[in-house]
């Protein structure tokens, strides 16, 4: 087994080795065989469940296949500045660290483990995907059930790029194989999925000490304002329950409404919703025990006497379950509030934080509330779309995770850093017992360089020196006081 593993790890070592520039060519040559084969990749992307058809292909292109290739694009063009080495400047160097010369390396991780989602199983382990190829690690690819396709559909892309055979896998969608795949040594583990797996995921890593980072779910707030536009407000909140058939993990769940607006956002609502296609709910939330304790504001019953969706229901009291429940449907829930003030507190009983959205004409108070709401990514007088931009890093806090992926600082996960240092000169005072200083000169020192007052610095400063002369006057001295010593 061992020797099996040294051999697989071959192919990843000389990956690894192999120039930042020749792996972002192979990127470069992955985004144009992209952009080549989009309807292809569109279809391979297309998620479990989602009927064929024109809506489908649309939202395969413009929602997984055309960010995957800015993505590409993203990496060929700020890749070498990210991972470039670092070297500090002597400018800010402490003193005592004089003749000191320090770089930062970004090295590779080794090999990264991407369990996919099932809902964008195209772009979001894509992404991930082409930014651990990119900073010099192997992949292997575990996919949901029903995202095989698109693994294999990037797995032939990347080859036929050029990345060369052993550094990319694909593995079975059955979850056993994740355990499997944690014996055979992996290095780090992306998982995009529920709170419920990633904490399971977990589990499995902390005996290991492998890290990870977990982009989970969301049960994102929408805050309507009171000076929002409730037509372009109840549009963002049709489109986010609707989009992908609601199985976007930022879209709007929690709609926390302001009561100056309530009357009429509810009347352009139910007009923005009666536009969108109706299902059944799912099986496994269609028990009246989940609606108990809440009104519609929007939904009916289907022939067969099934719950409808989209849905929106107010909950009769706070803390009700489906205000803090990773749903991953279009089920939404309506609060009425006074004031942000109120909304906020609303919004801090939800154990999610992933995404959150601002709807309100007032750009400046809107940027204060969203400072203040805990989430990874908060858009204001928008939902979803935003979050696409391939420098964007995107996460989550609490039950939504940890960890960064996309954008910059998603490209630096894949990597470790690495210090190199090097003392030139053969000065080494610090070999000696406190340098040949004693307690009060460093008390000095530490005042100088650190003092906020000028004139408490020049004054440590001024010590400082008097103290240096004295001690060169002693040196001089002490050896013809020895001598004259009988």
């Amino acid at each position: 087994m061992q020797e099996r593993s040294l051999r697989d790890r071959e192919p990843e070592a000389a990956w690894a080795g192999c120039a930042l520039a020749e792996r972002l060519r192979c990127v470069a040559r992955f985004r144009d065989l992209l952009a080549g084969a989009g309807m292809e990749a569109a279809v391979a992307a297309r998620p479990v469940g989602m009927e064929a058809g024109e809506r489908a292909m649309r939202e395969a292109l413009t929602a997984q296949v055309i960010p995957l290739a800015e993505a590409a694009a993203f990496l060929v063009r700020e890749g070498p500045g990210l991972l470039r080495v670092r070297r500090l400047s002597w400018w800010r160097q402490p003193v005592w660290l004089r003749g000191v010369r320090t770089e930062i390396r970004r090295e590779p991780v080794g090999r990264v483990l991407v369990l996919a989602p099932s809902n964008y199983p195209l772009l979001l382990p894509g992404v991930q995907a082409l930014q651990a190829l990119a900073a010099g690690n192997a992949v292997w690819w575990k996919p949901a059930v029903g995202g095989e396709a698109a693994a294999e559909f990037m797995v032939g892309l990347l080859r036929a790029a050029g990345v060369p055979e052993g550094v990319m896998r694909v593995l079975g969608s059955d979850p056993a194989v994740v355990r499997v795949a944690l014996d055979e040594r992996v290095d780090k583990v992306v998982l995009t999925g529920s709170a419920v797996t990633g904490a399971a995921v977990l589990a499995e890593l902390a005996p290991r000490l492998v890290p990870a980072v977990m982009e989970l779910s969301g049960c994102d707030p929408c805050f309507v304002r009171e000076d929002a536009d409730v037509g372009l407000a109840a549009r963002a909140v049709a489109f986010g329950l609707r989009l992908n058939d609601g199985r976007t993990c930022i879209a709007p769940r929690r709609l926390l409404v302001n009561r100056r607006v309530a009357g009429a956002f509810r009347e352009a609502l139910r007009e923005a919703l009666d536009g969108v296609e109706k299902r059944e709910v799912p099986a496994r939330l269609n028990e009246p025990v989940n609606f108990e304790g809440t009104t519609e504001v929007y939904g009916g019953m289907g022939e067969d006497g099934r719950r409808m969706m989209p849905v929106v229901v107010a909950p009769e009291a706070g803390g009700h379950v489906l205000t803090r429940s990773d749903l991953f449907t279009q089920i939404g829930t309506w609060e009425e509030v006074e004031t942000d003030e109120e909304a906020l507190r609303l919004n801090a009983a939800c154990p999610f934080a992933l995404g959150a959205s601002v709807l309100g004409r007032d750009e400046g108070a809107a940027r204060e509330l969203a400072a203040r709401i805990p989430a990874g990514v908060v858009v204001i007088n928008d939902v979803v779309v935003p979050t696409a931009d391939a420098r964007v890093p995107f996460g989550g806090r609490g039950r939504s995770g940890f960890g960064v992926t996309r954008g910059a600082e998603g490209l630096l996960e894949m990597t470790v850093v690495k210090v190199i240092q090097v003392r030139r000169g053969s000065g080494r005072r610090h070999y000696e017992d406190g340098g040949g200083m004693e307690a009060p000169f460093f008390q000095r020192y530490l005042e100088a360089a650190h003092r906020r007052s000028l004139a408490g610095r020049l004054c440590a400063v001024y010590r400082l020196l008097r103290m240096a002369m004295r001690r060169q006057t002693e040196k001089k001295t002490t050896p013809d006081l020895i001598q004259d010593t009988p």
